[in-house]
Parts: C-alpha cells; structure tokens; sequence
C-alpha cells in the first residue's frame, strides 16, 4: 500500500492536482473517504471522466476509502453550462443510466465500490426546512461571482433559471450529507467543478465547525484544446457498446506526440519513471509509436479487460503493423473483419486465376483497370505485406490465410475473404 507522501508525490509528479482546499501535507496526512459526484445524463461515461474516477482507483489503492455518488436528484436538474439550460431528464431514464455506470465502476476499480444516489435525500428534502438549514449559508453576492453564472448573468440571451442557480446548494448538501451519514471528508472532481466543490467543504465547516476536504484534477483536453466530453462532441465512451474496444484502443495510438506523455501519465499506472523513459525512447525514434502503443494498451486493459486490449493490439498492428494474419485468433479474425474494409471474392474466381489488378479494382482500391495498372506497376500495391511486383500477379488459394488477406495501397486497406 502506498504511503501518504508517495501519493502525494506521484499525483503531483503526474500533474493530477489543480486545486486543493489545504495543504496537501494536510490533506494526506490520514486515510479520508472520498466522494466523486457523478452525472447520469448518460449511460456511459467518457474518456474525459475517466481521469478522475482513475484518481479514486489511486485513492483507494492507497487505503482510501472511495464513495460514488450518481445524481439521481440533481441529475434532474443538471449543473450550469457555459450556455443555454440542460434538458431536464427523466427518473426512468436515470435510474438505467445509474445501473450503467455502476457495472463501469465495478470493472474499472472492482467490487469495492460504495454508490449512493442523492436522490435518496434531495427527493425527500422538504424546500421550506431545506431554505432554512442550508439556503441560509449561502449568499447570493458569493454565488453570482462564480464564473459561469457571472458570464450566464451577463450575457441577455444565456440568463439563468433559478433550477441551475440553486444547483451549488444541492451539491454542498449532498456532502453535508455523506460527511453525517458516512464520515466523508473529501471531495474530488475535474476542475471545472471546483466552486461547486468548495460548497460543500463551507457549508460543512459552517453548520458544523468540521474541516472537510477538496481536491480536483485538471480537465483534459484534445490536441485542439477542448475538454474531452459528451457536449464538445468529441466523447470517446468507455461503454462497449457505444465505443468498441478496437476504436477506443484507436483513439489512444492516434494521439499526437505532444500529448502522449501526459495521458500516460494521467491514464495509466506506469511509474512515473517508467513513463518517462519510455517517452525517451520514443523520442529518439517517433516513427514506431512506442509510447502511442503502450498507452493504446494500457488504458484500453484498464476499461475493457487484458483480452480485449490483446485483440484490438493484434487486429491493430496486422493493420498497421506488418503482423502476419497467420498470428490471429479466430476471435481476432472476427475483430479485424469488424474493424476493416472487407471485400469478398467467390473460391471459384480464385480458384480459376483472379488478377490482383481486378481485386484492387473490385475492392474500391483502385478506380479502374488502368489505375490498378499504374498503382502496381508504381510499387504501391501490397498482398499480405508483399509487394506486388507485376500486373499479370493473382490471388491463388495459397494467397488467403485463416480465408483472409491483406491488399494495401498506400496507407489504404481491404482484407479479402472468400465466399
């Protein structure tokens, strides 16, 4: 188990700390139970929020104990955005989504996960006792200087319902709550919920003259600059469903060089110095993707399992890679026929002589038969890794491995398959 000060270390070494309501000397000086809200407006969380909810994995590794809270109650509401009020969504739906998101919880971090649902004591909250004990530890001066109702305030065409300005009060309740019912003293989130967070660490202090905790990790963004995230409409979700494990595992060997170290340091648990000797390697030589492929790997073992990583790395690198289709599993066959380009050809054609100019045409590869000439007799046509070295070249039995094969032109793929 990690030491209070080697975690504290390592999150700042990883650039995992933004903000922090005490020292941090402080805040890890005792094992905490820790909280992170979560919004069920969707049945899947996404790679943005995969940061924080793999900080609670390092929390709870280290002897913390970690409490998940999905909002039932203020999911129906939802938190201020930058612009325009969130659709108010319904109970019924909620309650799936919640269900959801316990099973990614449950496959990120194990069986030791706690989850509560504010829904259990906002739905129950009646508003005059609620106004009284908790309204009154707020200001409205405190709260129109927060920057996104500051910005809603000024802007004619943005301005703020009461449902989302009152949303601070929900959230520093639901900690005045965990803090009573289970002895939670920190709170944990991406930055942009910092002052929501902080509610909850006043309103604790306030009504009953306890310390309490916040912490919060930076928002991550893409190669662009925006956050990752369902309303940026670039979310990669961590449900196989809605993102296959290949395409997630995609989505981390195509980040750009100078993102690469950071994500692993924030995605995956690689030490630190393992981390940076291997972006060391990569620089010396930027071509082989090295750190791309270990941090493609790790993080897609960390959501979907050991065996789906494995695959997608395999179907991957006999896409990308020069791995031979000879080497891949009948379920990796599977992936890679559902993951690709495919084109099938009857065995009869095969069988009978079938030029691999008329394939590349037959493929979409090539546009015609006097393209398929030019691009072999260019050197750009591959069957199986193997160039092409003449026109009259055709796909024989012997050509398909597993009944498949590779024909690339260029960067440009389609695994052939008889039929």
């Amino acid at each position: 188990m990690e030491t209070a000060g080697n975690l504290q270390k390592d999150l700042l070494a990883r650039g995992l700390i933004e903000h922090h309501s005490a020292e941090l000397e402080t805040i890890f000086a005792q094992k905490r139970t820790v909280y992170l809200g979560v919004d069920p407006s969707a049945d899947s969380m996404q790679a943005g929020n995969l940061v924080v909810i793999l900080l609670m994995k390092r929390l709870a590794d280290a002897g913390h104990k970690v409490i998940f809270l999905v909002g039932g109650g203020t999911g129906m509401i939802g938190d201020p955005r930058e612009s325009g009020e969130r659709t108010l969504a319904d109970a019924k739906v909620i309650e799936k989504n919640k269900k959801a998101l316990k099973a990614q919880f449950q496959q990120i971090l194990g069986t030791r996960i706690q989850l509560v649902d504010n829904a259990d004591w906002l739905l129950k909250a009646k508003l005059v006792d609620f106004l009284r004990d908790i309204g009154k530890h707020f200001t409205v001066n405190e709260l129109v200087k927060r920057d996104i109702i500051r910005r809603r305030l000024e802007t004619p065409d943005e301005s703020i319902s009461y449902t989302e300005f009152a949303y601070s009060l929900l959230q520093g309740f639901d900690f005045l709550v965990l803090n009573q019912k289970y002895g939670c003293n920190m709170q944990v989130g991406a930055s942009d919920q910092w002052t929501n967070i902080l509610s909850g660490v006043e309103l604790i202090r306030r009504k009953l003259g306890k310390e309490a905790f916040a912490l919060t990790c930076p928002l991550v963004t893409d190669a662009n600059g925006k956050k990752f995230g369902k309303s940026e409409g670039n979310a990669v979700w961590l449900s196989a469903q809605k993102t296959s494990p290949y395409a997630f595992y995609q989505f981390w060997l195509n980040q750009p060089d100078e993102k690469v170290e950071q994500y692993l340091k924030f995605y995956t648990f690689m030490s630190v110095r393992e981390i940076e000797a291997l972006v060391e390697l990569h620089r010396r030589n930027p071509g082989r993707r090295e750190a791309q492929k270990m941090l493609a790997l790790h993080v897609t073992e960390i959501v979907h399992g050991k065996q789906a990583a494995e695959n997608a790395q395999a179907v991957s690198e006999v896409l990308f890679g020069g791995k031979p289709l000879a080497e891949l599993t009948t379920k990796e066959l599977m992936l890679l026929d559902q993951n690709s380009t495919t084109h099938g050809i009857k065995s009869s054609e095969i069988e009978a002589g079938y030029l691999v100019s008329d394939a590349l045409v037959a493929s979409g590869l090539a546009n015609s038969k006097s393209d398929a000439r030019r691009l072999i007799e260019g050197k750009g046509v591959y069957l199986n890794d193997e160039r092409v070295e003449s026109v009259s070249d055709q796909l024989t039995p012997s050509s398909f491995i597993q009944n498949h094969a590779k024909l690339a032109k260029g960067s440009q793929i389609v695994i052939l398959f008889m039929k």
